[in-house]
């Protein structure tokens, strides 16, 4: 919900304020108690909107359509601030090769997406005493990913570990928005495609359809087999 502070009414505590009407044309400066009647006449409610002002600014609104105003305004901003997910991926200071690229690509996987990834490196006994190892790993990491990636901080230790941010670079930004946009035309482009019903409408039929006027062949079939049962009773005789 929007926190409205705003005085209204009766709660306004200044005895000479400017008034703007529910038009938005300027009334002057009238007493608290004219400015409340002339709210009251309109059915509307006297709201002070510039407290610091010298008088207070108040205008003649319905307070309630405008705090819902408020209201939604407020959630459609947040609808409009998408929350940026972060991934992680760990890492040993003896993590071989073979790992490390496994995780390096999932890395890239999670980036091209949209999101950051955290690459932490984990010491276990006396490998914190060399952290040198874990930097190595990372700087290495932050390598295999620059073209998709830039570091947002840098590697620093935290405890036993340490950890590095990769946030996606413009290039996968831009290929993560216009993946978008190809998802969102898509469909649209395939409903209004003439083509897509022209396979149905070429389709012959296979059933019941009469020979071709100019093949000869089926008629000589059938000549030869009726005079075949002709001779037949012939030959008996």
């Amino acid at each position: 919900m929007v926190e409205d502070h705003r005085r209204i009414n009766e709660e306004i505590l200044s005895p000479r304020v400017r008034v703007i009407d529910d038009k938005g044309e300027q009334m002057g400066i009238l007493t608290l108690r004219d400015a409340l009647n002339a709210a009251r006449e309109r059915e509307l409610d006297l709201v002070e909107v510039a407290p610091n002002a010298d008088p207070p600014v108040c205008r003649i609104l319905d307070y309630g359509k405008y705090h819902y105003t408020q209201v939604r305004r407020q959630r459609e901003a947040r609808k409009g601030q998408k929350a940026t997910e972060i991934k992680e991926i760990r890492l040993r200071p003896k993590t071989d090769d073979y790992h490390t690229g496994f995780k390096v690509r999932r890395a890239r996987d999670f980036l091209k997406q949209g999101m950051k990834v955290k690459v932490r490196v984990q010491f276990r006994g006396r490998e914190i005493t060399h952290p040198e190892i874990g930097l190595e790993h990372l700087r290495e990491v932050a390598e295999a990913l620059s073209d998709v990636a830039v570091v947002e901080q840098r590697p620093d230790m935290e405890g036993r570990t340490m950890l590095m941010v990769l946030a996606p670079n413009a290039a996968a930004a831009a290929a993560i928005a216009k993946v978008a946009k190809l998802k969102a035309d898509g469909p649209i482009a395939q409903t209004d495609s003439p083509t897509q019903a022209a396979p149905a409408a070429t389709e012959q039929p296979t059933t019941d359809a009469p020979p071709p006027p100019g093949d000869a062949a089926p008629a000589t079939d059938s000549a030869a087999s009726d005079e075949g049962a002709a001779a037949a009773p012939a030959a008996e005789g």
